[in-house]
């Protein structure tokens, strides 16, 4: 593991259960520990599977799962193909399990195969974290609760912050504007932040910048901190492709559903959490990527004239289109994920698939794991993860699912059918996603809200469930914060309550004589 300083803990208890896989020659290893399982009975299938995984982590190999053609010597059978897809489509991937570069998972030697409770995972550092960033929304009113959180952590935690550059050019927080050529109301609110503004000043020149597009910060941050509300982390999960490091984010948004703390005391809160003292959630993501046709052609063409060259020539080749950083040590990290060609991006609610402005239905095609599924006809589809299952799905009609839930939700937009119902598919599947043939129009995707581009005829969407979540930092603990946020910011269930038959007979015994002569009344009535 590389010299990074953030771990998860887990509780000194934890809820585990060993598996016949103790038995099984080789089924040793860390990696075993985080496989999956949702029973506690473990069959041949299952020992077959933690063997292995046991064997390719011990040979070296750089999957956690195991592929077609392991079994018999390089060649897959029908069988063998059969067993695998089943394997990828009961597990979740198993989440990488480091967080930038001051966290990961800690490990737990004792057990060869363990089923962890999700609310025993606790964040603990095994290195003081020293670089933080700190993202603000777009508003007047986080101005100060954000020069106060920087001047705390710069002055008294003596850590580097990070900002985005746009913060430096925000005109309530410069003294060089030209106030003859703003509005009355702006100029108001400038000297309104008088205080707030030479505060900041104070401490521009020890902040690190960087822009979004331009910067890479894979391993450069330690702990994030969010203002603002959840579109502020949907923001920090875009900027990091691969592993994120662990998000405190504070409610200073109108929903703040993936908020949970407040700016109130938040000297306090933030020590417990860069001492250790919190509980995670990892909040999976989606990996997107676009295939498109006149690029599958083109890669074709490119695979049928390098069988023309020299082998040493053609390995070469196929090498560097497997793997991105072979060809370009530079490239974005998305691409890492990517297939031969493509480019991946990673999404913590959800990729929408919608009609755009034209108006005929959205006619889209769904394939789970090479297997045509159905197709919608309607504005078009959500696919989200279970973190993305409470903000567009749910407005949708979907069911809300606790983020330590592993799947994925596929959620129809307004469909052409009284039958069509949102549907929950395990996380380790892979999902195909085309425009039909037949449509008569193309479709438009975006990625939590980002990124809209169209998807053409011939082109098609895979998604799938990505190895890097993003480790959300609870402000109770999973369950807690989670109730707190439906009742607070859906108001779930909320009905007046119904009176229990004792009220109720006590109202018709203390009720006065017209009452009971109403029921005399009625009695008679009904004779």
């Amino acid at each position: 593991m590389s010299s990074s300083s953030y771990n998860i803990i887990q509780n000194q208890n934890p809820t585990t259960k060993t598996s016949p896989a103790q038995s099984v020659p080789g089924a040793t290893g860390e990696r075993s520990a985080g496989v999956f399982s949702h029973c506690g009975n473990y069959d041949e299938h299952d020992n077959k599977l933690i063997s292995l995984i046991s064997a390719r982590h011990n040979n070296g190999s750089a999957s956690s799962a195991p592929g077609p053609g392991l079994l018999t010597n390089g060649t897959a059978t029908d069988r063998e193909m059969r067993w695998w897809w089943r394997t990828r489509s009961l597990n979740a991937p198993s989440p990488f399990q480091q967080f930038g570069p001051c966290g990961r998972i800690m490990k737990n030697s004792a057990m060869v195969m363990q089923i962890q409770d999700p609310a025993s995972q606790r964040l603990t550092w095994y290195k003081p974290p020293l670089t933080v960033l700190v993202i603000k929304k777009k508003d007047s009113q986080v101005l100060l609760p954000f020069v106060q959180l920087v001047e705390w952590l710069v002055q008294e935690k003596n850590m580097v912050v990070w900002v985005e550059s746009a913060v430096l050019e925000d005109k309530l927080l410069r003294d060089d504007v030209r106030l003859e050529e703003e509005s009355a109301k702006f100029r108001l609110v400038h000297e309104y932040y008088t205080g707030v503004r030479s505060r900041f000043l104070a401490l521009r020149e020890k902040l690190v910048t960087f822009k979004d597009g331009r910067d890479d910060l894979t391993d450069r941050i330690d702990f994030i901190v969010c203002l603002g509300g959840d579109g502020t982390l949907l923001y920090a999960s875009q900027l990091f492709q691969q592993s994120v490091p662990p998000v405190m984010a504070f409610y200073l948004g109108s929903l703040g559903f993936l908020t949970p703390f407040q700016c109130d005391n938040f000297q306090e809160q933030v020590t417990n959490v860069l001492e250790g003292h919190a509980a995670l959630t990892l909040r999976s993501r989606l990996r997107c990527s676009i295939h498109r046709k006149g690029e599958r052609r083109r890669e074709s063409l490119q695979q049928s004239s390098n069988l023309l060259k020299p082998f040493s020539q053609r390995q070469s080749h196929y090498g560097e289109l497997g793997n991105p950083k072979a060809s370009n040590n530079n490239c974005s990290p998305s691409s890492a994920q990517a297939a031969p060609g493509y480019s991946s991006i990673l999404v913590l609610n959800e990729v929408v698939i919608n009609r755009g402005p034209s108006p005929y239905l959205s006619n889209i095609d769904i394939f789970l794991d090479g297997k045509y599924i159905t197709s919608v006809q309607g504005d078009g589809l959500i696919v989200s993860t279970p973190t993305g299952s409470t903000a567009y799905a749910a407005a949708a009609g979907a069911s809300m699912i606790h983020p330590s839930v592993p799947a994925i939700l596929v959620t129809p937009i307004c469909p052409h059918s009284l039958s069509f119902r949102p549907i929950v598919v395990p996380a380790g599947v892979e999902l195909k996603i085309s425009i039909s043939p037949d449509s008569r129009n193309t479709s438009r995707v975006s990625f939590d809200g980002r990124n809209d581009q169209e998807l053409n005829h011939g082109d098609f969407l895979r998604v799938t469930t990505s190895i890097y979540p993003v480790p959300s930092i609870c402000a109770q603990d999973q369950i807690s914060d989670w109730f707190d946020s439906l009742a607070e910011g859906l108001h779930w269930n909320v009905r007046k309550r119904q009176k229990c038959l004792d009220e109720l007979s006590d109202l018709t015994a203390s009720g006065s004589e017209d009452t009971l002569d109403e029921f005399e009344n009625l009695k008679i009535h009904d004779a």
